[in-house]
């Protein structure tokens, strides 16, 4: 009989590690699909090869990256089954993965689909009844097998068709680690990340930013929302200036780096020459500037906000040289650092 391929859902946490790995060792072979968006793992895809590479010398797991972006902001416009506590919709979110998943089967040869959902480990989205609303609204009936909690299951199509041995199945079920522990210390597995929400969308803050864009409090209208612009919400301190422009301000190099590498044509750049401080990125105001306007109230506002989280610098005059980058072209500016009673209400979702 010819080898039987699985595509297993692969989050990188202990239990999508430990499926794939028991489905393999029965004698099929796995790929792990990791999906990515700018919510979860987005920076993966900087280097794919040497993420690859990680899980395989890791794991001994052959994995894949699938860039899921544009049709998980679709998704947040309107998700079937709504949020979680946050902006998070964990429900829709499994079920998009999953059908994309399934329509992925073909091109990789693959007969049936393995997840690492553990029977009421999640309260929302792993009990009984919600496991089998993803499998029903995913369209893959019989075609998902999860073998940690399997036998508590109805058995699905590899099974049935003899692909897999259900006696060598598992029955997890609830929140507690210690039979993961235990079975991953079989394969020996050591080295795994601790249990984590790690999606953006579910953290309280970070995730008002983007709920806020949903319903239409932003500069930038939902239905016209980027990928990049997913990105820079996600880093340093968010302002909205009173002209309506949109500006970040990296709080460390790390972040001004990225800010940098995120800049497009027609973004404003800001950077102090002569004294360490944030990189800014000013955006939303494709219309306001003229060619000849290289003075106006909104740079003087940017300007001002990048001396004031600039680094403070003794003996010398408050005012600092801001130098400002549009389009490949340069010019420089005199800022005083605005006073905070000035800029408090313009910070976006009040994140300081």
């Amino acid at each position: 009989m010819s080898e039987i391929t699985a595509l297993a859902l692969f989050s990188g946490g202990l239990d999508s590690i430990l499926a794939a790995r028991l489905v393999a060792s029965l004698g099929v072979r796995v790929l792990a699909v990791k999906f990515v968006t700018p919510f979860f793992d987005y920076e993966l895809l900087d280097d794919p090869e040497k993420y690859k590479q990680e899980i395989m010398e890791k794991y001994g797991i052959e994995v894949i990256l699938h860039d899921l972006s544009h049709n998980y902001l679709d998704l947040l416009h309107n998700p079937s089954h709504g949020f979680g506590k946050n902006f998070n919709p964990c429900i829709d979110c499994k079920i998009l993965m999953f059908s994309r998943a399934k329509e992925m089967m073909a091109q990789y040869g693959a007969s049936f689909l393995i997840s690492g959902e553990v029977l009421g480990q999640r309260p929302m989205s792993q009990r009984r009844d919600t496991l089998r609303v993803i499998e029903r609204d995913s369209f893959n009936d019989g075609l998902l097998l999860r073998p940690l909690s399997a036998k508590l299951m109805d058995a699905t199509k590899a099974e049935t068709e003899g692909w897999i041995d259900r006696e060598k199945l598992l029955n997890f079920s609830g929140r507690g680690r210690s039979r993961q522990i235990k079975l991953a210390k079989d394969y020996g597995i050591t080295d795994f990340p601790a249990p984590a929400g790690g999606c953006i969308l579910a953290d309280p803050i970070l995730s008002t930013r983007i709920e806020k864009i949903y319903k239409g409090e932003f500069v930038i209208k939902a239905e016209e929302i980027t990928v990049t612009d997913i990105r820079l919400l996600l880093i340093g301190r968010q302002f909205i200036l009173p002209d309506g422009g949109w500006l970040i301000l990296g709080r460390k190099e790390q972040e001004n780096i990225k800010i940098e590498s995120l800049a497009q044509e027609d973004d404003i750049l800001l950077h102090m020459p002569e004294r360490p401080g944030p990189t800014a990125l000013l955006r939303g105001l494709k219309e306001y500037f003229s060619e000849t306007a290289m003075d106006t109230r909104v740079l003087q506002d940017a300007a001002g906000l990048v001396v004031r989280y600039g680094k403070k610098v003794k003996d010398i005059d408050k005012s600092a040289e801001v130098e400002i980058c549009k389009k490949g072209e340069t010019w420089k500016i005199s800022a005083q650092p605005l006073s905070d009673r000035i800029f408090r209400s313009w910070m976006f979702n009040g994140v300081k």
